[in-house]
């Protein structure tokens, strides 16, 4: 007689009850830091994940709150958008401070960006494969840093909050949004696929808790 197909409720218990096997007297921490933009939804979004399987998470926005130590935390979760071609500068900041620190952690690294967005470039998947080496894969050797996960995601268009550059510089662009992506509600657009966000912080979460 075979066995039961594995739900997705007998997944998420034997999350916890590996959690609890390992956890010892400690609780197992983590830290979540992002910058500006679609990143901070996100890393919110990782947090709550990583908190349903009894992992104690900070989250941090790098630009308003200076980190002191990481010595804590077993897990480094760190995110950032893209502002011309380049990571926003907290995030970067905090890999560059604490780079030595890093090395002994788990560190996972992601990125919303357009560059994501299949739908806006679905005949130039080099697009995506480039940006995702340039974003993340470069990013963890220039810091010698060992990932357990890169997230690559798109990202959320605004044109009510961007600033006036950025509005300019999305212009050309705008259409395309609208055709390939439904406005979430006027002047807003979300490139973003939430179903592989989740099965990305789903598979963290589980990597974490059985290294």
């Amino acid at each position: 007689m075979g066995s039961e197909p594995e739900t997705e409720t007998t997944k998420e218990l034997i999350l916890i009850i590996g959690y609890l096997q390992l956890e010892g007297d400690v609780m197992s921490k983590a830290l979540v830091v992002y910058g500006t933009g679609t990143a901070a939804i996100t890393a919110q979004e990782i947090a709550l994940t990583l908190q349903k399987q009894g992992i104690e998470v900070k989250v941090v926005n790098a630009k308003k709150e200076k980190i002191q130590s990481i010595a804590e935390y077993d897990l480094v979760v760190v995110g950032s958008g893209i502002q011309m071609g380049r990571w926003t500068g907290e995030p970067e900041k905090f890999l560059k401070k604490f780079k030595k620190d890093l090395v002994t952690k788990k560190v996972a690294l992601f990125v919303n960006c357009g560059s994501a967005a299949e739908k806006l470039n679905p005949d130039k998947p080099e697009i995506a494969a480039n940006a995702k080496r340039k974003y993340l894969e470069e990013k963890a050797a220039k810091y010698d840093l060992n990932c357990v996960m890169f997230g690559f995601f798109g990202a959320i268009y605004n044109f009510n909050t961007m600033s006036w550059i950025m509005k300019k510089g999305m212009e050309s662009e705008r259409p395309k949004l609208a055709v390939s992506y439904k406005e979430t509600e006027p002047g807003v657009f979300d490139t973003r696929d939430i179903g592989e966000i989740q099965k990305w912080e789903q598979t963290l979460a589980e990597k974490f808790v059985f290294p």
